[in-house]
C-alpha cells in the first residue's frame, strides 16, 4: 500500500467522530465480505479464509461495544442480530457459501443504511436544539 494513502487513512480514523467510525467499520465490513466472494468465485481459499475473519473481527467488535444496560431491548436485539451474523460467516468460510456471504452482505448493508439515517436525525435534532437554546438566549438578553 501506498505510505501516504497509509497515512492519510490513519489521520482519518484517528479524527473521525464516533458515528463516521461506525460507518467506516460497516464499510470495512462489507468491503471484505466483497473480497471473500472474489475469493469464492477464484477459489482462493486464503482470500476467502482472511476476509471473512476481518469482517467477523469489525462484527465482534460491534458486539463489545454494545452496552445492553443502556440500550436495553433494542441492544440485545441488535447484539443478537450480530451474534447470528457472525456465525453465519463462520459457516460460509467452512463451506466457501457466497450464498451465506450475501446474506450477511445484504444484513450489513440495511444496518449502514439504518444508522446513517439516524445519525442524520441526531444532526437536525442537534441542530434544532441549538437553534431554540440560542433564541432562548437572546430573548432573556433583549
Amino acid at each position: 500500500m501506498n505510505p501516504y494513502l497509509k497515512q492519510y487513512q490513519q489521520t482519518e480514523v484517528q479524527t473521525a467522530s464516533p458515528e463516521k467510525l461506525l460507518i467506516m467499520l460497516y464499510d470495512g465490513a462489507i468491503q471484505f465480505l466483497n473480497k471473500a466472494k472474489v475469493g469464492i468465485a477464484n477459489k482462493n481459499i486464503e482470500e476467502i479464509h482472511n476476509n471473512i475473519i476481518g469482517a467477523q473481527k469489525i462484527i465482534s467488535e460491534f458486539m463489545n461495544t454494545l452496552d445492553i444496560k443502556v440500550g436495553g431491548e433494542v441492544a440485545q436485539n441488535l447484539y443478537n442480530l450480530y451474534e447470528y451474523l457472525h456465525y453465519r460467516l463462520v459457516q460460509a468460510n467452512i463451506k466457501k457459501d457466497a450464498d451465506m456471504v450475501d446474506e450477511v452482505l445484504t444484513h450489513l448493508k440495511d444496518l449502514k443504511k439504518t444508522w446513517e439515517e439516524a445519525i442524520r436525525i441526531a444532526a437536525r435534532e442537534k441542530i434544532r436544539d441549538e437553534e431554540e437554546t440560542e433564541e432562548e438566549n437572546s430573548v432573556k438578553t433583549a
